[in-house]
């Protein structure tokens, strides 16, 4: 009778009329002292050297899924691009008026040299103000030269005011007297600043402020985002630079 081979591995071969065991169906090894690896410099483990700097490829592009459909709660009140602050995060009140005075001085300085050179141009009328001729009264009647440079004047402090309130305010979060107290105006919403058209609307609202006997102004001392009535209409914080 003819033997059959045996399988693959170091088994003996089998006796008798046994069958050899189904193939993949082997004992484990028998337990022993097996020699140690060869000795060489191998890293110890877990802590592996960084890849070599080079220019790797960028991932490849693809549609990746939208997040799952879900009902997340809504952002609390109030809460913008920064979340809720501590009202010391935000500019205090009298930074505020500081800028504001700062930004009130290059406009009041051409509208006071305007008038100065309109009174300064202007023709002095004197008349006597009883019957005896001691009393004199005298007004200053503006010449057209003096009227002229005064329009000027004015129409280039309110030209600043434009530009500093509306362009540079509007575009950088900073008017003139903000920039140098170091903070700006934002949109609470989007943190951004607000844009020329908003910037100017903003001016225009301080209007609510001055009419309740300039309370309005006074809201940034008890606010918890120290806003003004006019922050409020145009959803706007004041934040340090």
């Amino acid at each position: 009778m003819t033997q059959p081979p045996n399988p693959p591995g170091d088994f003996p071969p089998p006796s008798g009329n046994n069958p050899p065991p189904p193939p993949g169906s082997y004992p484990p090894p028998p337990p022993g002292n097996y020699p140690p690896p060869p000795p060489g410099n191998y890293p110890p483990p877990g802590n592996y050297p960084p890849p070599p700097p080079g220019n790797y490829p960028p991932p490849p592009p693809g549609n990746y899924p939208p997040p799952p459909p879900g009902s997340y709660p809504p952002p609390p009140p109030g809460a913008g691009p920064f979340g809720v602050l501590p009202k010391e995060s935000y500019t205090p009140w009298i930074k505020r008026v500081g800028a504001w005075i700062i930004d009130a001085i290059p406009p009041g300085i051409l509208v006071g040299i305007g008038q100065g050179l309109m009174v300064a141009t202007g023709e002095n009328t004197c008349v006597s103000t009883d019957n005896g001729g001691y009393g004199v009264s005298c007004n200053v009647e503006p010449s057209a030269l003096g009227a002229t440079l005064s329009f000027l004047f004015g129409f280039a402090a309110f030209a600043f005011v434009i530009w500093n309130y509306g362009y540079r305010q509007g575009t950088t979060g900073s008017s003139i007297g903000k920039s140098v107290l170091k903070f700006k105006v934002v949109s609470e919403k989007t943190g951004q600043p607000i844009g020329f058209g908003l910037s100017i609307v903003r001016q225009l609202a301080h209007i609510v402020d001055t009419i309740i006997c300039y309370i309005g102004y006074l809201f940034p001392l008890w606010d918890a985002k120290p806003q003004t009535l006019a922050d409020k209409i145009m959803t706007t914080v004041c934040l340090p630079i």
